[in-house]
Parts: C-alpha cells; structure tokens; sequence
C-alpha cells in the first residue's frame, strides 16, 4: 500500500463508491457516521449535491471531502463529510483534499467555508486548524469551523 501512488480526481466517484467508503471509515467518525445518517442514502445526496474531492489508489477511494457550494446568496460552502481510510492516514490526504477544497471555493467567489465537528474529534479539529479554519462555537458535542476566504477578484 506505501507503494501505491495516490491520484486525485473531482467528482468521480458513484455513490455506490462513496457508501462503501463512508462504511469502511464508519467507525473512525465521533460519533459513527452510521449512528447519525443513513449510508448510502447520505452517499446518493453527495452525488445529487456536492462538490467531492476525493484521493484514489487502485481503483480504492481512499479519501473523500465533499461541500456544498450552493448558497450563493449567503456566499458560503458547507463542508459535510471528511474521511479517509485507516491504513491510509497520516499520509497528507485530508489536508491536501482540503486545500483542493478552498481552491475551488475560492474559485468560486465564496466568502466563507463551514463545518461542523465533534468536540471530540481532536485530530479533526487539529487538521482544519492547520488548513486555516477557526472555532466560532462550541458546545458540549460539537465545534462550528469557519475559514474566511479572500475572493480571486480582489487580488485583480
């Protein structure tokens, strides 16, 4: 597997994919993902409605960052799912799904990315911190991200 080269790849995955690889990585979400949403019907409005970033190694989606980048009026992304397989972490994937992930809402002349995490999920809320996200709420389940973005416009 530390052989294998990683490739990335906007949208390709079917939702069939992407419920097979929410399945193998259900028990790395705090809480489980399972425990919150159905698998492959959460996989199947991915598909209908996010933008995906996602990390494949032989034919194996290893990584996933799926948003929602349609509330133009609010001018603001929505970032639903973030995963990567076990044996696959550590490696750079989520950071660099993630950056692929602000180049493209920038892009799209958003002014801001959400997410929502666990306020368990340390390596999670580490990971966005580095990719430039700050904490705007906390309760006792969960922590409410955001990262401001500077449109392409602007630097024009």
């Amino acid at each position: 597997m530390k052989n294998l080269p990683i490739y990335f790849l906007l949208n390709n995955a079917s939702a069939s994919q992407i419920t097979e690889h929410l399945l193998l990585c259900d028990t790395d979400f705090i809480p489980p993902l399972s425990g919150r949403v159905v698998l492959n019907e959460y996989a199947e409005k991915i598909v209908r409605n996010a933008i995906r970033f996602e990390a494949w190694s032989d034919g194996t989606l290893v990584g996933l960052v799926a948003g929602y980048c349609n509330d133009k009026e609010k001018g603001i992304a929505y970032i639903t799912s973030v995963s990567v397989l076990k044996a696959w972490a550590g490696k750079g994937i989520a950071r660099s799904l993630m950056e692929q992930c602000v180049t493209y809402v920038k892009a799209s002349n958003l002014q801001k990315i959400n997410l929502e995490v666990s306020s368990d999920n340390t390596p999670a809320i580490r990971l966005y911190t580095k990719v430039g996200f700050t904490a705007i709420r906390t309760n006792a389940t969960c922590v409410t991200m955001n990262l401001y973005l500077e449109s392409e416009k602007e630097h024009e």
